[in-house]
């Protein structure tokens, strides 16, 4: 592996010469496939792209966003994100996770390995089907991905990018079905865990199968003064070289995106940012809340953002949240029963959101850990059909959250919080 980091943050020029000098050990090729991030993710894409461009001059390069099911990216989106123009030698790709011709199936995990490591909970195979261009005779693969904490994979990043990034609705229901089965509270924030092991074997069925050589940069960042600040960039080939890659990205993101408080809080205002539009990104706010003694008991988690409208810009999955609602794990599976159809992924969210708490099937009460409230531009009548509060975002002013038991986060959903006397 061949790296950089400096954990107080990484000049560009430093970092240019390094990825120019890194860019130049790998193999030339005629047709090039780079998979990267989506809107949803901060990073520094837009330096690494352009010298991959710049490297193969004289190829083909085409850019697959490896979205899952967040929505498609436009080509001005492409251009900001990379960083680079589309021309007739660079093309930008969405991944359309739901489009059977655009999908090739090419083996399975069985069910034995998803109950091991489910802890009992989940007994079923998962077809592998991913995206066809992975084996359509590209010369070189190169996955742009980068690591933070992350509630169904320990930490974001690496092979993540290929399962579920670049894979199918079965794929990308069952992960998230069976990451959620296992919970939040043990696997957010640790580089090892068992959603991490499912990515793994997953993935490493894919590359068995791809042909070309494939080569990971995974990035670690900070924002300062609403500039990406880069703290690491992690090169390696191959898929032990990605694991490798992913747990020295992991232990970087674990010093700059963790932040400790003393005492449990008993209300939190999560500012969310713009780019994330939609209650199924800011749902973030909500898991990077649940290491367990982070809420009290009854704690008020309010999602503030103004700017979102909807739970989910495709109808169908916004469909399957009202269905069911925000309910805690053992709610969600009894009503998963009851409504047939529900995607599974919608249902990991719609558990992931609402947290922990005690269902008793016999008089279908509930008792949760903490409530969310949503100050945004969704109605209260929505937010109740949901089973979430709601609050006006204009009443929302930060000197009233100020004080003990209370904390204001500006950049809502980014950091993972802890108790100090974990650290």
């Amino acid at each position: 592996m061949e790296y950089l980091e400096n954990l107080k943050g990484i000049n560009n020029n430093e970092l240019k010469d390094f990825i120019k000098k890194e860019v130049k050990t790998i193999p030339r090729a005629e047709k090039v496939l780079v998979i990267s991030p989506d809107y949803t993710r901060v990073d520094f894409s837009h330096i690494i792209a352009p010298l991959i461009v710049d490297r193969y001059s004289s190829s083909q390069i085409d850019f697959l966003n490896a979205g899952g099911t967040h929505r498609s990216m436009t080509s001005d989106e492409f251009e900001v994100k990379l960083g680079i123009k589309k021309t007739k030698q660079i093309n930008f790709i969405n991944h359309r996770f739901s489009d059977p011709d655009k999908l090739v199936t090419i083996g399975k995990i069985s069910g034995e390995f998803i109950k091991e490591k489910t802890e009992g909970h989940l007994l079923a195979d998962i077809d592998i089907t991913v995206n066809k261009l992975l084996f359509s005779g590209y010369d070189l693969i190169i996955a742009l991905s980068a690591s933070v904490p992350h509630e169904a994979s320990g930490y974001s990043g690496g092979l993540k990018l290929f399962f579920p990034g670049v894979s199918g609705p079965h794929v990308i229901d069952a992960f998230h079905w069976a990451a959620v089965l296992v919970g939040i509270p043990k696997i957010i924030g640790k580089v090892e865990n068992n959603g991490r092991d499912i990515i793994n074997e997953g993935s490493k069925l894919i590359f068995e199968k791809i042909k070309s050589p494939i080569y990971s940069f995974n990035m670690v960042n900070t924002k300062i003064d609403d500039q990406v600040l880069p703290v690491g960039l992690y090169i390696d080939r191959g898929y032990k070289g990605f694991i490798s890659a992913y747990k020295r990205a992991s232990k970087a993101s674990s010093s700059i995106h963790v932040k400790y408080i003393d005492e449990p809080l008993s209300q939190v205002v999560q500012m969310i940012p713009a780019y994330y539009d939609e209650i199924w990104l800011a749902g973030k706010g909500s898991y990077k809340l649940q290491k367990p003694g982070v809420l009290k008991k009854g704690a008020e988690v309010i999602i503030y953002a103004p700017h979102i409208k909807c739970f989910h810009t495709d109808p169908d999955i916004e469909k399957d949240l009202f269905s069911l609602g925000y309910h805690c794990r053992d709610n969600i599976c009894t009503l998963i029963e009851e409504v047939p159809g529900i995607s599974k992924n919608a249902a990991a969210h719609l558990i992931n959101v609402c947290g922990p708490g005690v269902f008793d099937p016999a008089t279908r009460e509930e008792d949760l850990e903490f409530r969310i409230t949503l100050a945004t531009s969704i109605s209260e009548d929505k937010c109740k059909e949901v089973g979430l509060s709601y609050r006006d975002p204009s009443t929302i002013k930060k000197d009233d959250f100020a004080g003990p038991g209370k904390l204001w986060i500006d950049e809502g959903g980014k950091y993972l919080y802890d108790i100090k006397r974990r650290k």
